[in-house]
């Protein structure tokens, strides 16, 4: 470089003096430009495809300066409402500008962002389920967002201030609080939010703001009595009861517009903590016993007392704790498996053949009987790298990998016995309030111990253990306890007692796929695109394991969205796995709108049977519909029936797609998933693939799809054939 040469290349201007002077301005310029261009960076690919997602669907608003559709550098170019630190976006202020539509899908990917304001627009429709989840302060007050509070917001961690106040939102807050221990201001005033204060209220150890105005609540307010409030506006509800006495010496409390009840307040429990408050100034400076002694004095024989009553009532009772109840009454919504099997099958029609690719041959036993079961090494098979995903770093596929080629144990695991008095105390004495579900193999209890563990309890039907063809239930516990999996829900424990055998898993609290898709939920409801395709290859990897890894091959049977349950992170866990031999027992049909044609009884499914019931498990999270809905025209009943001719049509796939996800999904990535499905739900199982196959497609779905080009995915109308398919 010149600047560091002997002679100089400036032009004369006179003197060494001057000739130095330009130099050393030129080589000043020269390191400035490269010092510049490297300590600028460009924005985070995920962060960019993030905004670009959210300008497209807040209608492309021309206000907001500098925004794109697609690329750009929200960072370097200085988009309005955005700051970062060095490449990463870290706040989004978008206040008070007139934004309406809605604000994207993709909001998880923004990691680094700490502070959200939305306040002030015109948004509508449900909040996300999905938002930044590092946030520290969020505001989407003053618009007109309806549903519920994302439940999302239970993982932030870090969240400092929330306000939701002036929105339509309903329904009853769920029990999501218990971990945002750092929130120290809420305002969720002026909305129609209804039911009971949840009881994880009493973990916002640092609430100093709760603002509840303006909405339906009922119930009480007692588990606000602990919280160091200052703070605290509970006008215009339907809360009854007392206030508590902790709450009266606030230095800012509206209780006016409520149904309070009259008289003296019951006093606290024996040894009930009470808060501690300022003592007023003419209890302390009078003579003579205060009353603050007094208090104290009533007190301490209260607490004596109440230790006295604690050593008998613990003698004495024998009921399980009232917050079983709480816990039940929070719960009564939620199932772990809603459907029972039913007896109704659908005669399906032959469809024509249909050669999509030469299926190498693949023989399938018969079903999987729990006795023949071998000790035997497992086969292991080619499988795609779980780094296959990593072309889809930049959305919520990122970190949710999971390996397929997992041994198949041959050893117990872990499965601990249980004894029925323990778990007729953990849930109630089986207790109707406890009651999750009803299969055709028995009923699912919730089981709620003392240290906060939850299981889900199945007792199986005691007429599959019993005569000819019952089957040994040690048996069964020995082979089921060697399933491992990431995507299988697994044996935790068993009872086996007095004429009882149950079967013991961990218990979600989100529930199954059938209750995001069917029974709307509004903290949850909808799923992304990306969510329904993770969802579908977790499962897809649980299946091929049974089929595929398992030696010998298990069949399920009995593959249906409500035996597909979510983990916190939404990722699937397949249930029912190894009870296939209950099934046969029952002799029945085993999911309406599931069964493949040939399955005329339960003996007749094979691995292409489950194959068949995994495709149109894949038709639910494409549609949002049913597999078989009587309310619908009699030629749209059946799904299959329905979607099968419709697979292929380009035009069509966009009115089958679910309208919960409101056009939010990548054109390319629907029409393939639309092919894997059409490949599972043929007519004839010897043209079904196998599950590594089925894997496979779902894994080239991922690393094909589009999905950094939001911009040219979203706007795309047809569906295009690509080069490389």
């Amino acid at each position: 470089m010149y600047c560091i040469g002997t002679r100089t290349m400036a032009p004369r201007v006179g003197g060494r003096g001057a000739q130095s002077l330009a130099r050393a301005l030129l080589c000043w310029f020269v390191f400035s430009s490269i010092a510049v261009t490297l300590v600028s960076s460009k924005t985070d690919d995920p962060d960019v495809s993030a905004l670009n997602v959210m300008y497209t669907s807040m209608n492309s608003p021309s206000q907001l300066n500098g925004w794109k559709s697609s690329g750009g550098d929200p960072c370097g170019d200085s988009w309005k409402g955005i700051k970062c630190s060095g490449s990463k976006v870290t706040e989004i202020d978008l206040s008070d500008y007139g934004l309406s539509g809605s604000i994207g899908y993709k909001l998880a990917d923004l990691k680094s962002v700490t502070y959200f304001d939305l306040s002030k627009n015109n948004f509508k429709d449900s909040i996300p389920y999905q938002l930044p989840p590092n946030l520290q302060q969020i505001d989407f007050s003053g618009n007109e967002f309806s549903g519920n509070v994302p439940y999302s917001i239970s993982q932030m961690t870090n969240l400092k201030e929330l306000d939701l106040n002036h929105n339509k939102l309903n329904g009853q807050l769920s029990d999501m609080f218990s971990a945002l221990n750092q929130l120290t201001k809420m305002d969720l005033s002026s909305n129609s939010l209804s039911g009971d204060l949840p009881q994880s209220f009493k973990n916002l150890t640092k609430l100093s703001m709760l603002h509840l105005q303006n909405n339906q609540f009922t119930g009480s307010i007692n588990s606000l009595a602990d919280l160091p409030l200052d703070d605290l506006d509970v006008r215009n509800n339907k809360f009854s009861g007392w206030i508590p006495n902790e709450l009266t010496g606030i230095s800012k409390i509206e209780t006016g517009g409520n149904s309070w009840s009259t008289g003296a307040a019951p006093p606290p429990p024996p040894g009930a903590r009470t808060r501690s408050r300022p003592p007023k100034q003419e209890e302390t400076n009078h003579s003579g016993v205060s009353a603050v002694k007094i208090a104290g004095i009533i007190l301490g024989v209260l607490i004596v007392l109440g230790i006295i009553i604690t050593i008998f009532s613990k003698r004495r009772s024998t009921h399980p704790p009232s917050y079983y109840l709480e816990e039940d009454k929070l719960s009564e919504r939620r199932t772990f498996t809603p459907l029972s099997s039913g007896e109704l099958s659908v005669d399906l029609p032959s469809e024509s053949r249909r050669d999509f690719r030469e299926l190498k041959s693949f023989k399938s036993p018969s079903s999987f009987k729990v006795p023949s079961l071998q000790r035997s090494s497992s086969k292991f098979l080619k499988t795609p790298e779980p780094d296959h995903l990593n072309s889809f770093s930049n959305n919520e596929f990122k970190n949710h990998t999971v390996h397929t080629n997992i041994k198949r144990s041959t050893s117990v695991h872990a499965a601990a016995a249980y004894s029925l008095a323990e778990l007729q105390t953990a849930t109630g004495n089986f207790a109707m309030g406890r009651l999750l579900g009803e299969g055709s193999i028995g009923r699912v209890y919730r089981a709620k111990y003392a240290d906060g563990k939850v299981l889900a309890v199945k007792k199986i039907d005691s007429s599959l253990l019993q005569g000819d063809r019952g089957v040994e239930f040690t048996e069964i516990i020995t082979h089921i306890s060697k399933l491992h999996h990431p995507n299988i829900c697994e044996l935790v424990g068993y009872c086996s007692e007095q004429g009882q055998n149950m079967l013991l898993y961990d218990y979600f609290r989100n529930g199954s796929l059938h209750e995001f898709l069917h029974l709307s939920d509004d903290f949850s409801k909808p799923l992304t695109w990306n969510t329904r395709v993770r969802i579908a290859l977790g499962t897809a990897r649980a299946v091929e394991y049974l089929h595929e890894v398992c030696s010998p091959s298990c069949v399920h049977k009995n593959i249906k969205s409500s035996n597909i349950l979510l983990d916190v992170e939404l990722n699937p866990r397949l249930s029912d796995c190894g009870l296939a031999i209950f099934h046969e027992q029952r002799n029945q049909d085993l999911g309406v709108g599931y069964n493949a044609p040939e399955c005329t009884k339960p003996s007749a499914y094979t691995l292409k049977s489950d194959v068949y019931s995994f495709g149109v498990v894949m038709l639910e999270l494409m549609t949002g519909r049913m597999p078989f809905d009587s309310k619908k025209p009699k030629f749209e009943q059946s799904l299959v029936r329905w979607a099968t001719p419709q697979l292929h049509d380009i035009d069509a796939l966009a009115n089958m797609v679910d309208p919960a996800l409101r056009g939010l999904y990548p054109p390319k990535s629907l029409s393939r998933f639309a092919d894997v499905i059409a490949l599972c739900v043929q007519s004839e199982p010897e043209f079904r693939p196998p599950m590594s196959e089925v894997v496979e497609a779902l894994v080239r779905l991922v690393q094909r799809s589009s999905i950094n080009q939001i911009g040219e995915d979203l706007s795309a109308s047809r569906r295009t054939d690509d080069s490389d398919d």
